[in-house]
């Protein structure tokens, strides 16, 4: 167990990703959300699944305006738009909506070269299913990792089979595992997204994170469930058939998540909100910087930190 808080450049208490490219990279990174034009098997008929009941028709895309265009001219407009708002200077292609591993690879290696042409991207993310990747696929995507910054993103959400077959994941932990393993074989960095509150007990959940510190992931994506118009999961929020977890559940899980979670991962995220005007429920997290602050709040009332109850 360590004894004192290891604080980053920007004085929080745990491993920020941005954070750690600012380090790196000596200057803040912003991440260029595209969308490659994939589908998932979810979505296709590939799977007899009617797709994760959480899912709106945008796959979990933040910049809808920017559908359809090439991939260069979303990497263009959206430079364009940082630099003017932020003075930016360097950037990472993020492959956001839907499966981006889900086509054949020639494809794959035009669409991820393209995001790779600017002189100021230092780095390629790609969001993907465990069950859409394959040693070919892996293989091309570790040629970028010399020269750039190189993330894979798996969607796991849960390690219980019960409830990956309850949000319709289509796919169970052991696919996970697999996927995680050959993308290790590879040397690619690896984050992994889980969703708190998810139809389970606390216990269930803190399993789940419990499971990633025991992996040493690289990073992890920490979400809240989130409803969403058009969804399935509306329906059900509707019908009254959950309840949402509350902002001050949800903080104290995030800070024991993080206390178990190793130094070394990278946390890229703990609260995901989707787009503000197709959002249902909870609304308390339409203020993500304040429960932000208050994360940072309750680590300090703790005097904790990530990684305080760490076995390694």
């Amino acid at each position: 167990m360590n004894n004192i808080p290891k604080l980053n450049i920007n004085n929080k208490r745990y491993n920020q990703f941005s954070a750690y490219l600012k380090e790196k990279f000596n200057a803040k990174v912003y991440k260029i959300t595209l969308d490659a034009g994939f589908t998932c098997p979810c979505r296709d008929g590939s799977l007899s699944s009617k797709g994760c009941i959480f899912c709106d028709g945008d796959g979990s895309f933040s910049q809808p305006q920017l559908k359809f265009l090439p991939i260069e001219e979303q990497i263009e407009k959206s430079i364009v738009h940082l630099h003017e708002k932020f003075k930016s200077t360097k950037y990472m292609s993020y492959f956001q909506a839907y499966t981006n591993t889900y086509k054949p690879v020639k494809e794959l290696e035009k669409i991820y070269t393209s995001a790779l042409y600017h002189p100021d991207i230092i780095g390629i993310s790609i969001g993907t299913r465990p069950d859409c990747v394959d040693d070919e696929k892996l293989k091309l995507i570790s040629t970028f990792k010399d020269d750039y910054e190189t993330w894979i993103e798996y969607g796991l959400q849960s390690i219980h089979n019960k409830t990956l077959q309850k949000i319709n994941r289509g796919h169970d932990y052991d696919c996970f595992l697999k996927a995680y393993e050959m993308s290790k074989k590879h040397g690619l960095n690896v984050c992994v997204h889980i969703i708190l509150d998810c139809f389970e007990t606390p216990e269930e959940t803190m399993q789940t994170a419990q499971a990633m510190a025991d992996l040493g992931v690289d990073g992890i994506k920490i979400h809240q469930l989130v409803v969403l118009k058009g969804t399935q999961l509306e329906k059900m929020y509707e019908n009254k058939e959950f309840e949402l977890m509350e902002e001050k559940e949800y903080i104290k899980m995030i800070c024991d998540i993080l206390e178990i979670l190793p130094e070394y991962t990278t946390i890229h995220r703990l609260a995901g909100n989707g787009l503000i005007r197709n959002m249902i429920a909870p609304r308390w997290i339409q203020k993500k910087f304040e429960v932000l602050n208050r994360i940072d709040d309750e680590l300090i009332r703790r005097n904790s930190w990530q990684g305080k109850f760490h076995q390694n």
